[in-house]
């Protein structure tokens, strides 16, 4: 298929057929996935792949028993992770010091080290680091004061940056239902679920939040439910 056909192609499945898929193409999918865009590719992500019946049983209950859940053939479940900031802030110093010795002229090295070592090095930990909201009411607090003197983003509150996590999580969840597509495979993404179940069922520590379930498999004929409808394209689109 075409772009454009994958685009056409893929629907939210509400039942599927029952007819295994191949495991080794979801998880390519999943791999296909990592390549989506993320804020500062700083990847505070995880991906749970379930193929075991019980373990599938048991999330479509936590699923609220919808058919998407309980006729699927696997499952996909997005996790965020920005617990992982300091590790991946400390992968991202590595990479970007890589990249400049071996693109950078010797001149600019340095500079363009130091300026990588103090964005992950200061600034993503000050960013992402959490404290019961508090650390989040300094960063706005200092961000105000910036914003008189000069343009900045004021989206640093930790709910805030609790949200960027999440968007690029679900950038990464879209990137796999098209790789799905590709392979005449169908999804379902999920929001309704009991998060708690969930994080119970995968054994997931406290610092680890669910972005979407993902459910997977060959639709049945009734498992599209009718035509796709979206709102008028001169309702939301703009020019300017």
């Amino acid at each position: 298929m075409t772009f454009e056909e994958i685009l056409h192609h893929r629907r939210s499945v509400r039942h599927y057929k029952n007819l295994p898929i191949d495991s080794e193409k979801v998880k390519h999918c999943i791999e296909l996935a990592t390549l989506a865009p993320n804020s500062s590719n700083m990847q505070l992500w995880e991906f749970y792949h379930i193929t075991s019946p019980e373990t599938l049983k048991e999330l479509s209950v936590a699923c609220l028993h919808q058919e998407s859940a309980t006729t699927a053939q696997q499952m996909v479940v997005f996790v965020t992770r920005q617990d992982f900031y300091k590790k991946r802030a400390s992968k991202m110093i590595e990479l970007e010091t890589q990249n400049i010795l071996k693109n950078s002229p010797e001149e600019k090295q340095e500079k363009r080290i130091k300026r990588w070592q103090l964005y992950y090095g200061k600034v993503i930990p000050f960013l992402y680091s959490r404290c019961l909201g508090i650390l989040g009411m300094v960063r706005k607090a200092l961000v105000n004061i910036v914003g008189l003197f000069r343009a900045t983003p004021y989206q640093v509150s930790e709910n805030d940056v609790r949200v960027v996590v999440h968007k690029t999580c679900a950038l990464a969840a879209q990137t796999f239902m098209l790789a799905m597509a590709n392979e005449s495979y169908d999804t379902c993404p999920m929001e309704g679920f009991d998060s708690r179940k969930v994080k119970r069922i995968l054994n997931l520590p406290l610092g680890a939040e669910i972005n979407m379930v993902v459910s997977c498999g060959i639709r049945e004929e009734r498992g599209v439910w009718g035509d796709r409808m979206r709102v008028p394209f001169d309702d939301v689109y703009r020019t300017i």
